[in-house]
């Protein structure tokens, strides 16, 4: 089973029945099962969505946001979904999440990303190095 970033969109309302629902169950089961259209594999794209988005000098404020959007805030206690048998994330760390007004100042922020021009850095890198013949070389540092 491959281990990659899951976002969901649930309610206030739907999270604490989750959390009652583990409150008073014998082995902690929260119920957690969203529908599916409200679900998102995110697969490994943050780390590659942030490195594009630097290589555009994309500005720190739609910087933080889109990480935001992917590493999600701690404020809302979680840990409830993160106790075994039932963990949900049991090979990472507890969930993470966004409220109401971060959502929403979120959303308008990626909305104002120009995501054609911030993957045109990658493309003029490749298409500078076609022109003069050159190749590129590729490493983790």
């Amino acid at each position: 089973m491959a281990v990659t970033q899951q976002l969901a969109r649930v309610s206030a309302d739907y999270l604490a029945a989750c959390r009652r629902s583990a409150d008073t169950s014998p082995d902690g089961d929260h119920g957690w099962d969203p529908p599916a259209a409200d679900g998102l594999d995110l697969d490994w794209a943050p780390t590659l969505l942030r490195r594009v988005c630097e290589l555009a000098d994309l500005d720190e404020a739609h910087t933080q946001a889109l990480r935001q959007a992917t590493d999600g805030d701690t404020a809302i206690d979680l840990a409830f979904l993160d106790v075994p048998p039932r963990d949900l994330a049991p090979f990472g760390t507890t969930p993470t999440a966004l409220n109401e007004t971060q959502v929403a100042r979120i959303a308008d922020l990626l909305d104002q990303i120009d995501f054609p021009a911030t993957l045109a850095a990658l493309r003029t890198f490749y298409r500078a190095a076609a022109r003069r013949g050159f190749l590129v070389v590729l490493w983790w540092d």
